[in-house]
């Protein structure tokens, strides 16, 4: 029996793992009937990925598709749902494991923003010579999924009929939202429209929306909205059933994910991830990796680093 296990990020803010729990409840009737499907969490929420391998074994599955439910390829990705995976392939040899992509740079991610733009009110069809876009990630110490950021960026851009469009992150990696900003002010905006990459909401887009209103006290002769997260949107229902179907029809370069972790931990041991509350990172002699919902990376370069595709 197949059983799917989508993998979000997980938040500390439990709004944002039951938005998540409900995301996937409500692509389950537009799915394969005859799948098991469940849920579960990096961090920060429970089931953990491992918890979530036993639901599913113990439902019957003796396939598992893991897809992870995150933007960007990079060290949740690349070493932590890998780690996962090999050690539930020990736990559960009778059982076979396919591991699918992240959602990255895919074409149906920028209708989703630009829906998202168009619902407060701003017009893609016509030109906005004084607006500018500040794209908002997560932030993250992975070049590879801050190089995608930009990409995104760089694509959105050539779709809108705006001057400017910006990229900034939330921590970790500059430009940081402020400095965003200020850029977008310097480049002559008078309309600043904050364009939120997140998958739903957290701690990080509550502190978003905070910041919004010191802009407008700020910059008080600026314009300043904020769009909403990607949420419920129909077309992150497509771009992960897309995913299940790559994985399941071996297109998926997950694979490619779990064997470069193998040759990682061969050489330098397991990158376990804890699933704390708080703020810390271990990189010690195991290389213990903590992210918390910031995606703080400090000292996880040599890490991810190891296990990339040259």
């Amino acid at each position: 029996m197949k059983a799917v296990l989508f993998v979000g990020h997980g938040s500390r803010l439990e709004a944002g793992n039951e938005e998540v729990r409900r995301f996937v409840d409500r692509m389950i009737p537009t799915m394969d009937k005859g799948l098991i499907i469940e849920t579960c969490f990096l961090e920060f929420a429970s089931p953990n990925i491992m918890q979530g391998i036993e639901q599913c074994v113990k439902k019957g599955a003796s396939e598992i598709t893991v897809i992870p439910i995150i933007l960007l390829h990079a060290g949740h990705s690349k070493l932590h749902i890998p780690a996962e995976i090999m050690e539930a392939g020990s736990k559960y040899p009778e059982v076979q494991f396919t591991y699918g992509e992240t959602i990255g740079v895919h074409p149906e991610v920028f209708s989703i923003l630009i829906d998202r733009l168009e619902e407060i009110g701003f017009d893609t069809s016509v030109e906005h010579p004084d607006t500018a876009i500040l794209l908002i990630g997560r932030g993250g110490s992975d070049p590879d999924a801050n190089s995608d950021f930009y990409k995104i960026t760089r694509l959105l851009w050539e779709k809108l009929n705006v001057k400017w469009v910006e990229s900034a992150f939330m921590g970790v990696t500059a430009p940081l939202v402020d400095e965003g900003i200020e850029r977008c002010i310097k480049l002559g905006a008078k309309k600043i429209v904050m364009l939120p990459y997140f998958l739903f909401t957290g701690i990080l887009m509550e502190r978003m929306n905070g910041m919004l209103a010191g802009y407008k006290e700020r910059y008080s002769k600026h314009e300043f909205s904020i769009a909403q997260y990607f949420g419920y949107h129909e077309k992150l229902q497509t771009i992960l059933k897309e995913r299940v179907k790559e994985a399941d029809e071996g297109r998926s370069t997950g694979n490619q994910d779990i064997e470069n972790y193998a040759l990682y931990a061969d050489k330098h041991g397991h990158a376990h991830h804890h699933h704390h509350d708080h703020h810390h990172q271990h990189d010690h002699a195991h290389h213990h990796v903590h992210q918390d919902d910031q995606d703080h990376g400090q000292g996880r370069d040599q890490i991810v680093h190891s296990v990339e595709v040259s």
